[in-house]
């Protein structure tokens, strides 16, 4: 009974909404994150802005090529398990 107990408990924890996201930059790296869908990504671009030692102003995050706002979340985007961010310097310029 007790066994039984253990599988339900780490179902729901399992279906308690978090998803494993990557973040790839332009040579191919990757950081991977786990993220709860209500979670706003500004927590995960602030996150890898820290372990890549770069400044947030500097990069910016895409999602399926489109550009992701600090404030979205994963529900908002319809993100899934495995799903990929691009992170890629930011580039001023132009006439």
């Amino acid at each position: 009974m007790e066994e039984a107990r253990g599988e339900n408990d780490v179902k729901l924890k399992q279906e308690g909404n978090v998803i494993n996201l990557v973040v790839k930059d332009q040579t191919g790296n990757e950081v991977h994150f786990k993220v709860k869908m209500k979670t706003r990504l500004e927590k995960v671009f602030n996150a890898y802005c820290n372990k890549k030692g770069v400044d947030p102003g500097s990069v910016r995050f895409l999602f399926d090529g489109t550009r992701v706002a600090a404030q979205s979340t994963p529900e908002d985007l319809g993100m899934e398990d495995g799903d990929v961010l691009d992170c890629v310097i930011e580039q001023v310029g132009g006439c």
